[in-house]
Formats: structure tokens, C-alpha cells, sequence
């Protein structure tokens, strides 16, 4: 096997693609998005992310955690993605947490097609929540939507960021006796790249307005534990989390 064949090494220059595809696309609404944020964290209101199935590692990856803001929640899916298609689930979820319309909710969805998060972001739209999607407009365009309303999560939301992955999120193919199979799903890295962007963005918005961002240090340092005293009560005060 050369360099060239080697499966990390092809991996590894997919995604290097999709990161590029997203500062040269998505830089704008990555912008907004980071505003966004800001602006609830300057008023002192959350952020509330919601991810089903594997989606929900980005939407975990913004709470309590080093280098990020102390003002994010994860509106929690028990059912790991089970329950995705049940119409009447969102409402329920969304109606289990004090979310107000000065907050912000974040939907991750690599497909978009599925009854949780459009439901749930059009819920948002009767509430005057407004909404961000981090999603894959390939793939959520090349299937047809799963929803009561007919419509998709990037049709609904009122921002919308792609994570610019294929249809099917697997980016590399591999071939066995028995035929290609393809692996190495990008929608995961990609959406951790969004959301850590998202992150960044707001945080020197916060600094340019001269806001001091309520940002974690890694409890796992000699000083993190000093840093994050106040963050912590402020999570305990005001945020459920998992």
C-alpha cells in the first residue's frame, strides 16, 4: 500500500476538502451565527443546542467544556435518535425546557429530514425563538423530507450553515471482495469545526464590545478550577445540561 492508498491519509484530505468548502462558503452565515451568540451572552440569556443521534455529539461538544462559553444548554434526546420520526416528540422536548424568545436554539442535523428538529424549529418560529441549523444541503436535497409539514430542517430554520458533506455523510470509498463499501463519515468533524467556530466568533465579538466572555478553562489545569468558580455556579443556577 503507497502513502496515497493509505485510508488515513485519504481521510485526512476529505476532510481537509469539506474544511476548506466551509470558510469559503459558509464564512457569512458563520458570522451571523456568531453574533448571535454574543448577543444572548452579552444579555445574559442561553443557547440551546439540540442533535439527534450522532448529531448530538456536536451539539454536546458546546456545553460545560474547556474553551467554551458557560452559556450553552443541550436539550437532551434519550433516545438517541429513536424517536427522530415520531411527530408530537419535539414539542415535548422543547416544551421540558424554560427556553425564552431572547435565547437562542441550535439544530444539528446531518439529513434535515427527519420530524425532531424541523418540528422543533418550527415550534421555535411560533415561540419567537430564533434558530440556527448546522446541516448538509446535499444530502438533505437529495432525499425526500420525513415531516408532517413536508418540509426539511435548511427550509425552516431562520439561519441556515451546511456542513457541506455528500449525501450519505461516508466520504471514502473502499473496495472488498463482495463490492465498495464506503466509510468515513464527515458530518461529525465538519459539525465540531461549525460549532467551535460559531464559538470563536462570538467571543471576540464579545471582546470588540469589551465584555469580558464567560469562557471554561480546562478543569484539568493547575488554575482551571479558580477560573471557572463563577461559571460553574452560573451553570448550576441557571443551566440544566445532560
Amino acid at each position: 500500500m503507497t502513502a496515497t492508498e493509505n485510508p488515513v491519509i485519504r481521510y485526512q484530505q476529505i476532510l481537509n476538502d469539506v474544511f476548506q468548502r466551509i470558510v469559503e462558503t459558509q464564512l457569512p452565515a458563520l458570522t451571523i451565527a456568531g453574533q448571535w451568540v454574543a448577543d444572548c451572552v452579552a444579555s445574559g440569556n442561553l443557547i440551546y443546542t439540540l442533535g439527534s443521534g450522532h448529531s448530538l455529539l456536536i451539539a454536546t461538544e458546546l456545553y460545560y467544556r474547556a474553551g467554551g462559553l458557560a452559556n450553552f444548554d443541550v436539550i437532551h434526546d434519550k433516545t438517541f435518535g429513536r424517536a427522530e420520526r415520531l411527530p408530537g416528540y419535539a414539542k415535548v422536548l422543547l416544551e421540558s425546557y424554560p427556553i425564552s424568545s431572547n435565547d437562542l436554539l441550535i439544530l444539528v442535523s446531518n439529513s434535515g429530514r427527519n420530524e425532531l428538529t424541523v418540528e422543533m424549529a418550527l415550534e421555535a418560529r411560533m415561540r419567537g425563538i430564533r434558530t440556527i441549523a448546522i446541516t448538509s444541503l446535499a444530502h438533505s436535497l437529495s432525499a425526500s423530507p420525513r415531516t408532517a409539514s413536508g418540509r426539511r430542517l435548511s427550509e425552516v430554520a431562520d439561519l441556515v450553515i451546511d456542513n457541506c458533506g455528500v449525501p450519505g455523510d461516508a466520504s471514502l470509498e473502499l473496495f472488498s471482495p463482495l463490492g465498495p463499501v464506503v466509510v468515513a463519515p464527515t458530518s461529525t468533524a465538519a459539525g465540531i469545526f461549525i460549532a467551535n467556530s460559531i464559538v470563536s466568533i462570538a467571543v471576540q465579538q464579545l471582546i470588540d464590545r469589551n465584555f469580558d466572555p464567560p469562557v471554561f478553562a480546562s478543569a484539568n489545569t493547575d488554575t482551571g478550577d479558580k477560573r471557572n468558580v463563577a461559571l460553574l455556579q452560573f451553570l448550576r443556577d441557571r443551566v440544566r445540561g445532560l
